[in-house]
């Protein structure tokens, strides 16, 4: 190879590695409805069992938010779940977040149903609700995470999450407002806004 070759490639490995670090730092983690159309189905129609497989009557929600979180017990962001009682212990009034057990992103929940749930008492001394545990990427998918991730039932969102603990805040209405990637604190200013 000759030295303007080598010169060459260099100067375009550069190129490529700026690219990606500037797509990284643009990257949102939070994707919020914008345009939204009217939702061919109603979030209040969904089917939800809790964690011991009783119907959650989403409807009884109706006024209220709802923060709906894929869950795990063995993940970087398993300590989230403090921030998410902390947050369900100041907004419960006009919040309710529903943890949504998965062992789709690197087998991160492996537990029973009693085990999860003893797992968030003990450690984390959790009171809102856990959902039984779904799946989002393995077929077939939930259909409250096909209902997350479909514009033609949502109004607006395709993004299904990429890992455990990304966030969905639903509004008083039923109206599927705001996606948040993992990384998005509980707490943060992004979540922290909408009250």
């Amino acid at each position: 190879m000759t030295r303007f070759s080598l010169k060459l490639l260099l100067r375009i490995f550069t190129l490529c590695t700026v690219l990606i670090i500037v797509a990284i730092i643009l990257s949102n983690n939070t994707i919020n409805a914008g345009g939204y159309n009217n939702s061919m189905k109603s979030f209040y129609d969904l089917q939800l069992n809790d964690i011991n497989g009783k119907k959650i009557d989403l409807l009884s929600l109706k006024g209220k938010k709802i923060l709906l979180v894929n869950v795990a017990s063995k993940c970087g962001y398993t300590d989230q779940y403090s921030d998410l009682q902390e947050l369900y212990e100041t907004h419960s009034d006009k919040l309710e977040i529903i943890g949504i057990p998965c062992n789709d992103f690197g087998r991160q929940e492996p537990g029973s149903a009693s085990e999860i749930i003893n797992f968030c008492k003990i450690n984390y001394g959790v009171t809102f609700t856990i959902a039984e545990k779904q799946k989002i990427k393995s077929k077939p998918v939930s259909q409250t995470y096909e209902w997350l991730s479909n514009p033609d039932l949502n109004g607006w969102n395709s993004s299904l999450p990429s890992w455990n603990f990304c966030k969905y805040m639903i509004d008083e209405s039923g109206k599927l407002t705001h996606f948040f990637k993992s990384g998005v604190n509980p707490n943060g200013k992004e979540i922290l806004d909408l009250f």
